[in-house]
């Protein structure tokens, strides 16, 4: 396709000197060709009621299942759910079969998608095939693309071990992630710790779970200096941790899964599994804390957690189930109805930067990277809104506001 032509698109782009304007966008072989109030040809136009236009999306979090767990989710298809949900960048999460701990493993990833398509940049593991005990090709794999390594929900027990990491990646500029869990504290517990959980039976477990390991990672990083990602904190005193650390200087950053921003430990009253994930959902008091952090800018991205999980481990008793819920389709709607337009597009497009990530910005020759999306439909969500081979969405019968039209990534479209 050579052209596409936006009508009567607002733009949301506050680094655009059309920010907030409603313009015509004409894209040129990729490239945002002229941006004006009555262009009239293009081989392909778009025009839809309340059309609105960002920065592509991105999401520091996503899982699919090849290779592996192709059950769960192709390539493919996962790159289809990201565009139709309007990102077009994304971190794929090394929990694979074989787990992505080497160089040829990144390559590969790499060479099964078309980066016209798509911007996936993989995470490697920080260990050999999550052993916690032996780092993984770590500098071969950054030479090889890989962002930054994670042992995917899975946290580092082994204080020394983080240690050598964090002075190791240094020579190269690494980013360890570390995920935020006392696997010793936490122990089989499977939910949050308070009345609520207690009263309905099941085992609880304490925030200081993912506190304690916080503290003994910053004051490790503190240490050893060097670049530090903290994924997808829950708890109010994680918030002041991270916030602490930021005043001292070092280099850390941190996510909130989008589900702790808008659930609360609360709906575990009906033992439904589709709320089982980790970290546990938390209290109101929580909530409330994550959803400042994040309006201030403690939190530097909110994550939609993406994890494919196939229906027989999933839907289950609530002890029994698999944990993860799927969230790139769900991502803006959700953000929408909590922070408004204007903040759920600058979540969802400007958090690469704090991972050293281009951004791009709506503007004339600048390459095409946009989502398109209308803020104001209220709808209840349901399968027929989810394109993932899996359907555990943690957000299934919630009535959400706004709902993605598709995205344009270099001279491909994805429409609904």
């Amino acid at each position: 396709m050579s052209s596409i032509l936006l009508k009567s698109a607002k733009i949301l782009d506050p680094e655009s000197s059309f920010h907030l304007q409603t313009k015509d966008i004409l894209i040129e072989k990729g490239i945002i060709a002229k941006i004006g109030d009555a262009i009239e040809t293009a081989d392909r136009i778009i025009q839809t009621s309340d059309l609105h236009v960002a920065n592509g999306f991105f999401d520091s979090s996503v899982s699919f299942g090849e290779p592996g767990f192709e059950e769960r989710e192709t390539l493919a298809n996962g790159v289809n759910t990201a565009r139709k949900s309007g990102f077009t960048s994304f971190l794929l999460n090394p929990n694979l079969q074989p787990v992505t701990d080497t160089n040829s493993a990144v390559k590969f990833l790499q060479q099964q998608i078309d980066p016209q398509l798509i911007e996936i940049k993989p995470l490697g593991s920080l260990t050999k095939d999550f052993d916690g005990k032996n780092l993984a090709e770590l500098y071969d794999m950054q030479m090889a693309g890989a962002l930054g390594f994670y042992d995917f929900k899975s946290s580092i027990t082994d204080a020394n071990l983080l240690k050598i990491a964090l002075q190791y990646v240094k020579s190269f500029d690494g980013l360890i992630f570390s995920f935020p869990q006392d696997k010793a504290v936490a122990g089989k517990a499977q939910v949050n710790e308070d009345e609520l959980t207690t009263y309905l039976g099941l085992k609880g477990m304490p925030k200081l779970a993912e506190e304690l390991q916080i503290a003994r990672d910053l004051y490790i990083l503190e240490y050893t200096g060097g670049r530090f990602h903290i994924p997808t904190i829950s708890t109010k005193a994680s918030v002041q941790l991270i916030k602490e650390a930021k005043a001292k200087g070092l280099q850390v950053t941190c996510s909130v899964a989008l589900p702790h921003l808008y659930f609360t430990s609360q709906v575990l009253n009906s033992f439904d599994s589709k709320y089982k994930i980790q970290p546990p959902l938390r209290t109101e008091e929580d909530s409330k804390a994550l959803k400042k952090a994040v309006e201030t800018g403690i939190i530097d991205m909110v994550t939609c957690d993406h994890e494919p999980i196939n229906e027989e481990l999933k839907v289950k008793e609530f002890e029994n189930a698999s944990y993860g819920s799927i969230g790139l389709e769900s991502a803006f709607p959700a953000l929408n109805t909590l922070f408004g337009v204007e903040k759920a597009s600058e979540l969802l497009s400007k958090s690469k930067a704090h991972l050293g990530m281009n951004t791009s910005k709506i503007e004339v020759d600048q390459r095409a990277d946009l989502s398109l999306f209308e803020p104001n439909s209220v709808y209840t969500f349901s399968k027929e809104h989810i394109f993932s081979k899996s359907k555990n969405s943690i957000f299934l019968e919630e009535s959400l506001k706004g709902k993605v039209i598709g995205s344009i990534y270099n001279d491909s479209i994805y429409e609904n």
